[in-house]
Protein backbone atom coordinates (compact mmCIF):
# COMPACT_ATOMS: atom_id res chain seq x y z
CA UNK A 1 0.00 0.00 0.00
CA UNK A 2 1.49 3.03 -1.25
CA UNK A 3 -1.40 5.05 -2.99
CA UNK A 4 -4.01 5.25 -0.59
CA UNK A 5 -7.62 6.99 -1.14
CA UNK A 6 -9.67 7.25 1.83
CA UNK A 7 -13.23 7.34 1.08
CA UNK A 8 -17.00 8.11 3.38
CA UNK A 9 -19.22 10.79 4.06
CA UNK A 10 -18.73 13.30 6.23
CA UNK A 11 -18.54 12.66 9.83
CA UNK A 12 -16.69 9.01 8.90
CA UNK A 13 -13.69 10.17 10.32
CA UNK A 14 -11.44 9.91 7.03
CA UNK A 15 -8.87 12.98 8.12
CA UNK A 16 -8.04 11.57 11.35
CA UNK A 17 -7.71 7.66 9.81
CA UNK A 18 -6.11 9.17 7.02
CA UNK A 19 -3.45 11.00 8.85
CA UNK A 20 -2.78 8.16 11.28
CA UNK A 21 -2.57 5.69 8.64
CA UNK A 22 0.47 8.72 6.15
CA UNK A 23 1.87 8.47 9.38
CA UNK A 24 1.85 5.00 10.30
CA UNK A 25 3.21 4.20 6.72
CA UNK A 26 5.52 7.03 6.11
CA UNK A 27 3.58 8.39 3.71
CA UNK A 28 2.60 11.32 2.64
CA UNK A 29 -1.25 13.09 3.88
CA UNK A 30 -3.45 14.64 0.93
CA UNK A 31 -6.56 16.27 2.71
CA UNK A 32 -8.75 17.32 -0.23
CA UNK A 33 -11.02 19.44 1.85
CA UNK A 34 -7.37 21.64 2.25
CA UNK A 35 -7.20 21.71 -1.95
CA UNK A 36 -10.83 22.58 -2.26
CA UNK A 37 -11.88 25.48 0.01
CA UNK A 38 -10.29 28.82 -0.84
CA UNK A 39 -11.26 32.21 1.31
CA UNK A 40 -14.55 32.63 2.09
CA UNK A 41 -15.81 28.79 1.08
CA UNK A 42 -14.54 29.68 -2.63
CA UNK A 43 -14.52 26.69 -4.61
CA UNK A 44 -11.94 25.89 -7.51
CA UNK A 45 -13.41 24.66 -11.16
CA UNK A 46 -13.25 21.12 -11.88
CA UNK A 47 -9.98 21.30 -13.84
CA UNK A 48 -7.76 23.78 -11.74
CA UNK A 49 -8.59 21.27 -8.54
CA UNK A 50 -7.63 18.03 -10.43
CA UNK A 51 -4.38 20.17 -11.12
CA UNK A 52 -3.86 20.93 -7.31
CA UNK A 53 -4.44 17.11 -6.67
CA UNK A 54 -2.51 15.97 -9.47
CA UNK A 55 0.50 18.38 -8.19
CA UNK A 56 -0.18 17.17 -4.45
CA UNK A 57 -0.01 13.54 -5.97
CA UNK A 58 3.58 14.15 -7.83
CA UNK A 59 4.67 16.08 -4.95
CA UNK A 60 4.53 12.87 -2.66
CA UNK A 61 6.54 10.05 -4.94
CA UNK A 62 6.76 7.90 -2.49
CA UNK A 63 3.33 7.72 -1.70
CA UNK A 64 0.57 8.94 0.14
CA UNK A 65 -2.80 8.50 1.56
CA UNK A 66 -5.44 11.49 0.45
CA UNK A 67 -8.84 11.56 2.11
CA UNK A 68 -12.16 12.93 0.59
CA UNK A 69 -14.05 12.30 -2.39
CA UNK A 70 -15.30 15.21 -4.71
CA UNK A 71 -15.79 13.01 -7.17
CA UNK A 72 -18.02 15.21 -9.46
CA UNK A 73 -14.77 17.57 -9.72
CA UNK A 74 -12.06 14.75 -9.90
CA UNK A 75 -14.01 11.81 -11.09
CA UNK A 76 -11.65 8.85 -11.32
CA UNK A 77 -8.13 11.08 -11.04
CA UNK A 78 -7.15 9.79 -7.20
CA UNK A 79 -9.18 6.67 -7.31
CA UNK A 80 -7.32 5.08 -11.01
CA UNK A 81 -3.68 6.38 -9.05
CA UNK A 82 -4.59 4.46 -5.91
CA UNK A 83 -3.74 1.21 -5.44
CA UNK A 84 -5.83 0.73 -2.56
CA UNK A 85 -9.58 2.44 -2.02
CA UNK A 86 -10.49 2.60 2.06
CA UNK A 87 -14.34 3.12 2.65
CA UNK A 88 -15.13 4.24 5.83
CA UNK A 89 -18.87 2.80 5.56
CA UNK A 90 -20.10 3.58 9.23
CA UNK A 91 -23.43 3.26 10.32
CA UNK A 92 -25.13 7.12 9.88
CA UNK A 93 -25.94 7.09 13.40
CA UNK A 94 -22.22 7.25 14.41
CA UNK A 95 -20.98 9.90 11.63
CA UNK A 96 -23.74 12.20 13.05
CA UNK A 97 -22.71 11.78 16.60
CA UNK A 98 -19.09 12.32 15.54
CA UNK A 99 -20.43 15.26 13.45
CA UNK A 100 -22.24 16.86 15.94
CA UNK A 101 -19.05 16.74 18.45
CA UNK A 102 -16.95 17.60 15.78
CA UNK A 103 -19.02 20.77 14.08
CA UNK A 104 -19.74 22.29 17.90
CA UNK A 105 -16.15 22.28 18.84
CA UNK A 106 -15.20 23.93 15.58
CA UNK A 107 -18.26 26.67 16.07
CA UNK A 108 -17.75 27.39 19.94
CA UNK A 109 -14.03 27.06 19.91
CA UNK A 110 -13.87 29.73 16.57
CA UNK A 111 -11.41 26.93 14.74
CA UNK A 112 -10.20 28.18 11.57
CA UNK A 113 -10.30 25.55 9.39
CA UNK A 114 -9.10 26.17 5.43
CA UNK A 115 -7.48 29.81 3.70
CA UNK A 116 -9.44 31.03 6.98
CA UNK A 117 -13.04 29.44 6.64
CA UNK A 118 -14.74 28.95 9.82
CA UNK A 119 -18.49 27.20 10.44
CA UNK A 120 -20.96 28.69 11.20
CA UNK A 121 -24.73 27.53 13.22
CA UNK A 122 -26.70 28.36 9.82
CA UNK A 123 -24.57 26.25 7.78
CA UNK A 124 -24.53 23.50 9.96
CA UNK A 125 -27.96 23.46 10.72
CA UNK A 126 -30.22 25.49 8.85
CA UNK A 127 -31.52 24.45 4.91
CA UNK A 128 -31.63 22.41 2.60
CA UNK A 129 -27.68 22.37 2.04
CA UNK A 130 -26.61 22.65 5.81
CA UNK A 131 -23.74 20.22 6.77
CA UNK A 132 -26.28 17.85 8.40
CA UNK A 133 -28.90 17.26 5.29
CA UNK A 134 -25.86 17.05 3.25
CA UNK A 135 -24.48 14.09 5.39
CA UNK A 136 -27.74 12.19 5.83
CA UNK A 137 -28.13 12.63 2.01
CA UNK A 138 -24.27 11.54 0.67
CA UNK A 139 -24.56 8.28 3.58
CA UNK A 140 -27.51 7.07 1.49
CA UNK A 141 -25.92 8.01 -2.18
CA UNK A 142 -22.52 6.50 -1.02
CA UNK A 143 -24.16 3.33 0.06
CA UNK A 144 -26.28 2.85 -3.26
CA UNK A 145 -23.68 3.93 -5.55
CA UNK A 146 -20.54 2.69 -4.40
CA UNK A 147 -21.49 -0.40 -3.63
CA UNK A 148 -22.09 -0.90 -7.52
CA UNK A 149 -18.84 1.39 -8.46
CA UNK A 150 -16.31 -0.70 -6.00
CA UNK A 151 -18.17 -3.76 -5.07
CA UNK A 152 -16.21 -6.16 -7.24
CA UNK A 153 -12.71 -3.67 -7.34
CA UNK A 154 -10.32 -5.50 -5.49
CA UNK A 155 -8.55 -2.50 -3.97
CA UNK A 156 -11.16 -2.20 -2.01
CA UNK A 157 -11.21 -1.98 1.87
CA UNK A 158 -15.17 -1.55 2.82
CA UNK A 159 -14.91 -0.96 7.09
CA UNK A 160 -18.15 -1.01 8.15
CA UNK A 161 -17.62 -0.27 12.13
CA UNK A 162 -15.09 1.61 14.66
CA UNK A 163 -13.93 -1.77 15.56
CA UNK A 164 -13.08 -2.86 11.99
CA UNK A 165 -11.10 0.43 11.16
CA UNK A 166 -9.23 -0.41 14.17
CA UNK A 167 -8.40 -3.80 13.05
CA UNK A 168 -7.53 -3.32 9.89
CA UNK A 169 -4.89 0.06 10.82
CA UNK A 170 -3.59 -2.52 13.59
CA UNK A 171 -3.10 -5.87 11.01
CA UNK A 172 -2.27 -3.59 7.94
CA UNK A 173 -0.47 -0.46 9.52
CA UNK A 174 1.60 -1.33 12.24
CA UNK A 175 5.12 0.60 11.48
CA UNK A 176 4.24 3.60 13.01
Amino acid sequence: MQKIVVKGTSGAGKTTFAADLAWRLGLAHIELDALHHGPNWSAPTAEAFRDRVRAAMAAAPHGWVVDGNYDSKLAETVVDAADTIVWLDLPLGVKLRRLWRRTTHRIRNDVELWNGNRESWRDAFVGRESLFVWAVRQHVRHRRDWSTRFGRDPRIVRLRSAEDVRRWVEQHAAQG
